[in-house]
């Protein structure tokens, strides 16, 4: 049984706890590690050995910690088959699903290099007489990340990066579910030249997160996950003192309009509601046709496709369309929405409850879903189920159906498939969602925008990525200068006279 490690001052290192929890193989459902459980003590220690990093790091030229950032994306592409595959082991994604989690982490790091630039201030001359104003960007200290199981690597590296490209000292709590990848990346930062201890990775639970909540010397708090939990670290952190960005739950609405190209609609549909078994936060769970006809042409198209999903480990090749979702727990939670859905009302049109994978029935596999007739009131509307389960919400006109995404209490991204220049640009404008796609199913901005939902799926103010990620991990100074007369007008030939 391998077990795993804590990520400390540049070394993988033994918990001392004597705590473990497993870590799982979604496939075939046995325990393929044990990880340690940091204590709150543990914890600390971590914090405090990466205040005593920092200094030295944020006191190197934006330059050079950008040429780290460049030595980063050279070793993760030499080692992008062996990280995906280990991502894979441990969270049950494809092997090009997981090179695409790492990718998209990638280009944070790319777009990172331009630190220099970013991170410049800005200067007025002559503010008033003999005074200049100038400002400074410089970073908060440490900073903590609490990362989620559904992209191990795109996730940490999304707020890593630029905390580390700001002069920052990170302390990682990733996923207890699927830890390896970002101990690989750790260690390949230091590879890339960071200095021992700016980049810590302490595995733990709740008492682990609650110390870095309350650990006087994190600045800052970077979280994804749930809404209740993003909330509460919100609360928590900001009562502290310390500024934070907490991302939560999702459930993401696509519109089809009567003119839309439903062969592409439906297409879009199958890799945004079931890519990575439907475990994304920028997944599409509901697809809203507009009007009868519209509906029944979409689901006509949908059945087919569904019933060819290839369902299967990621072992079995990269014709495989999605694995396992990752826990025992997750499947008995999506499988008894499922049933909520049939006793609530709606049409399940493709049934795969019974789904079993020979050879992996004690996998953690949840075959493809279409609920049709589903109204706002069911659970499987309501909640974010977080699996392979696509819900067909019918409205009669646009106005039905922009008021769905608007009235949920989640905000995280939407779409819409319309051939139509003004209903587009009226959906753009009007929608109260954070990222918005125009015949585009999954709205995840590039590394040099920002990435940030509206609602209950943020609390805080900066997104992601992009010119947000330095403004949160770095400070504003302002220093108005003015200096008296000084030796300008030449040397001093004598010695003045002693008082």
């Amino acid at each position: 049984m391998q077990e795993l490690t804590h990520f400390i001052d540049g070394a993988m290192t033994k918990g001392t706890s004597g705590r473990f929890s497993d870590v799982f193989n979604p496939a075939t459902g046995e325990v393929q590690a044990k990880l340690p459980i940091a204590t709150p003590a543990e914890t600390n220690d971590v914090v405090e050995r990466a205040a005593k990093a920092q200094p030295a790091w944020g006191a190197t030229n934006p330059q050079k910690r950008a040429r780290v950032m460049m030595a980063m994306v050279g070793l993760m592409h030499r080692d992008m088959d062996k990280l995906a595959e280990a991502l894979s082991r441990e969270h049950g994604k494809t092997i090009p699903d997981a090179k695409g989690d790492l990718q998209r982490g990638l280009e944070v790091i790319e777009y990172c290099i331009g630190a220099p630039h970013l991170l410049k201030g800005e200067y007025t001359d002559d503010a008033g007489p003999g005074i200049d104003l100038y400002s400074m960007r410089q970073p908060l200290g440490v900073v903590a990340s609490i990362m989620p199981f559904n992209f191990p690597a795109m996730m940490p590296l999304w707020h890593v990066a630029p905390a580390l490209a700001c002069g920052n000292s990170v302390v990682l709590k990733p996923s207890e579910r699927d830890p390896s990848v970002p101990l690989m990346l750790a260690e390949l930062f230091v590879e890339a030249g960071l200095p021992a201890g700016c980049f810590q990775v302490v595995n733990g639970d709740k008492e682990a997160v609650d110390a870095l909540l309350d650990h006087e010397t994190i600045a800052g708090v970077s979280f994804v996950g749930s809404t209740p939990i993003a909330q509460y670290i919100y609360s928590r952190a900001t009562a502290n003192g310390k500024r934070a960005q907490c991302f939560g739950g999702a459930k993401n609405h696509m519109i089809v309009m009567p003119d839309a190209d439903l062969d592409q609609a439906a297409d879009a549909l199958m890799g945004a509601g079931f890519g990575a078994a439907g475990e994304r936060c920028m997944a599409i769970s509901v697809a809203v046709p507009v009007g009868d006809e519209t509906a029944d042409r979409l689901i006509e198209k949908l059945i087919p496709r569904i019933e060819k999903l290839r369902v299967a480990p990621y072992t079995d090749g990269d014709d495989v369309d999605f694995g396992p979702v990752v826990t025992a727990e997750a499947k008995a939670r999506i499988l008894k929405l499922i049933d909520s859905g049939v006793e609530q009302g709606a049409k399940l049109v493709v049934d795969n409850r019974d789904f079993s994978l020979q050879g992996y029935e004690n996998g953690f596999f949840v075959g493809p879903h279409l609920f049709d007739h589903v109204t706002p009131d069911m659970d499987i509307y309501k909640q974010e189920i977080f699996g392979p389960v696509l819900s067909t919400v019918r409205a009669k006109t646009y106005e039905e159906a922009i008021g769905l995404a608007m009235d949920h209490e989640y905000g995280n991204g939407t779409a819409i498939y319309t051939r139509d220049g003004d209903t587009a640009r009226d959906f753009a404008h009007r929608i109260n969602i954070g990222m918005v796609g125009i015949n585009v199913p999954i709205p995840v901005p590039l590394a040099y925008h920002t990435f940030g939902g509206w609602k209950k799926s943020m609390f805080g103010d900066l997104n992601q990525h992009g010119p947000d990620s330095f403004k949160f991990y770095s400070r504003t100074k302002t220093v108005t200068a003015r200096w008296p007369s000084g030796i300008k007008e030449g040397g001093e030939f004598n010695f003045k006279a002693m008082d």
